[in-house]
């Protein structure tokens, strides 16, 4: 796939405001490791229409785990115990042909049965229920445990602590490629769509890591890191808002999912139409 005409600049702020949200949540405490590669190593991982996402020249491949925190639907209040729980993501960059950046998960996994069922079914995204922890010890030390239980490989599991440095005042423009996202590219049904968000900018913190087990990346099907990761990064969170799934040069693939109260549709059915 040829590169866009017009790629959107990377931008610690989000590149779109998300007018109605659909979805809400908050990421904290998080942890970013990533590994640079070269893009023709992740480029068969991406869906349709997308390619890597690059910055001088390489791609990153990124292991980021976090907590979870109150899940919320169409304006409700988030959700405190089921929409609440410890996440790992296996992620990729990508940019479609509008130009638009964006990360591509191949594997989630999540301490919650319910919610892992609801993305799988519903959104076609690769959540896996995982046995997870996240722990704090004193004042900069973080560490994050998962196990998997089901689908996939029961064996893959990851152990990552760290330690919180300093906090970044100007991140790096690679710095701002591998958190500053503001969109999902998947593919429900073989149709490739963008998810749009938007967050506050982010606060990040240097980061040690202390320990290092994992074999969640292998899992996906990527290259197993063989060396520390390239860069480790911390941030305490931000509150996040998704908007409706985009297709083509930035149409709405459905209106605002409330508008559809009372019509008997199926916000989830329409979102993977």
């Amino acid at each position: 796939m040829p590169l866009p005409a017009r790629i959107e600049p990377v931008t610690p702020d989000a590149a779109r405001p998300v007018r109605r949200a659909l979805l809400t949540q908050s990421w904290l405490d998080l942890t970013f490791l990533h590994w640079s590669v070269a893009p023709e190593v992740v480029q068969p991982f991406l869906p349709k229409g997308t390619q890597a996402d690059v910055i001088d020249g390489h791609t990153y491949i990124g292991l980021i785990a976090f907590r979870m925190y109150r899940i919320g639907w169409l304006g409700l209040p988030g959700m405190p115990w089921i929409g609440t729980f410890p996440e790992t993501n296996v992620r990729l960059y990508s940019v479609d042909e509008a130009g638009r950046r964006a990360v591509v998960f191949l594997s989630l996994d999540a301490a919650r049965l319910l919610p892992v069922l609801t993305a799988r079914i519903g959104f076609k995204l690769p959540y896996v229920w995982s046995r997870m922890s996240v722990q704090r010890h004193g004042d900069d030390v973080f560490e994050y445990a998962s196990s998997r239980h089901w689908p996939g490989k029961s064996s893959a599991r990851s152990h990552i602590r760290v330690r919180i440095g300093e906090r970044i005042e100007a991140p790096s423009a690679a710095e701002h490629f591998m958190t500053a996202r503001w969109g999902l590219h998947y593919a429900p049904l073989r149709r490739t769509l963008y998810l749009p968000n938007e967050h506050p900018r982010w606060s990040l913190h240097r980061a040690e890591v202390l320990d290092l087990r994992e074999s969640l990346v292998a899992a996906a099907g990527l290259p197993a890191p063989v060396r520390p990761p390239d860069s480790v990064l911390y941030s305490p969170g931000v509150p996040v808002r998704f908007g409706a799934p985009l297709r083509d040069q930035g149409r709405p693939l459905i209106q605002h999912a409330a508008s559809h109260v009372g019509k008997r549709s199926n916000p989830i059915r329409d979102w993977c139409r």
